[in-house]
């Protein structure tokens, strides 16, 4: 479980960087999220506690002053302590340029962590934007000159590399393989073909570098990634599900339906409603407070 503040914010696409999410978390003891894959660049970072940071087969013990990138398209799982659960802040962006602004950053999938020790600076940012919560022209461009703060912030800070690996060339060719081909129609057979074994060693390597078979790896990164389409985009349903290989959009809708008990649709709209719901209480705390 966790205490979170969350705002998702739809249609940026096309711009040379713009903001899809930003929010605040404070964690229960061992809170868990992912695996999950998202379609846009996502950068935590840990204000107090502890946890563990996953991406494919890397494990990062990570705490408070320091922080991970996560790229589109690479699965990931985060994990709270037991003892002392992080609370972390996150920005998500995307856009033409932001590929280039995240490598001008030292940052990437091999190389996600950094430690900054300008705290109140980034957690200023992400304040700054739910106090501008994005609902119209003047509130858009100073988000978005906040979060050039934030990557400015983070561009000046130290890069620290913890990581606990137990990589495996095959399962990792087999990941690569699956993040370049996730809109066909992709089958473990094929995976396996492609990295010279035979479809049961191939699973057994994956489930013991990511716990899970390639068959249910494939369909977990392909429901996580239309999970946050969902949240952060305007693509209809239909194109989301060709997005993420499902040949027809009646399949997206039956197994998404049965991992998260909601139809995509309204999966959509209990986000809208959420984001709705946060963007009122940052209003009505500014009201209350007076100027």
């Amino acid at each position: 479980m966790e205490d979170s503040l969350s705002i998702n914010i739809l249609g940026n696409g096309g711009q040379p960087l713009c903001l899809n999410a930003f929010g605040h978390s404070v964690t229960m003891p061992f809170h868990k999220y992912g695996p999950a894959v998202r379609p846009y660049y996502l950068i935590h970072y840990i204000l107090e506690g502890k946890g563990e940071f996953i991406v494919n087969e890397t494990h990062y013990g990570l705490s408070a002053g320091k922080g991970f990138l996560i790229e589109p398209d690479h699965q990931t799982t985060y994990i709270s302590d037991g003892e002392d659960p992080w609370t972390y802040i996150w920005v998500g962006f995307s856009g033409g340029d932001a590929k280039r602004i995240v490598s001008s950053l030292g940052l990437s999938q091999e190389q996600p962590i950094f430690k900054c020790a300008q705290k109140e600076k980034l957690t200023d940012c992400i304040l700054g934007m739910i106090e501008h919560e994005h609902s119209n022209a003047e509130d858009t461009f100073y988000s978005l000159a906040m979060l050039y703060l934030f990557l400015s912030t983070v561009a000046a800070s130290d890069r620290g590399v913890s990581a606990r690996p137990s990589s495996n060339l095959y399962v990792d060719q087999a990941i690569a393989y699956i993040r370049d081909h996730i809109t066909e129609p992709l089958q473990a057979d094929e995976v396996a073909r492609y990295v010279g074994l035979n479809r049961s060693y191939l699973s057994t390597l994956f489930k013991q570098h990511t716990g899970l078979s390639p068959l249910r790896y494939i369909q977990q990164f392909r429901l996580t990634k239309a999970q946050h389409l969902l949240e952060s985009s305007q693509l209809s349903v239909a194109a989301i599900a060709y997005s993420c290989g499902y040949q027809q959009p009646g399949s997206l809708i039956k197994l998404f339906k049965q991992q998260y008990g909601l139809s995509p649709s309204s999966y959509r709209k209990k986000i809208l409603q959420e984001t709705a719901d946060a963007r009122r209480s940052v209003h009505t705390k500014k009201t209350a407070s007076g100027p």
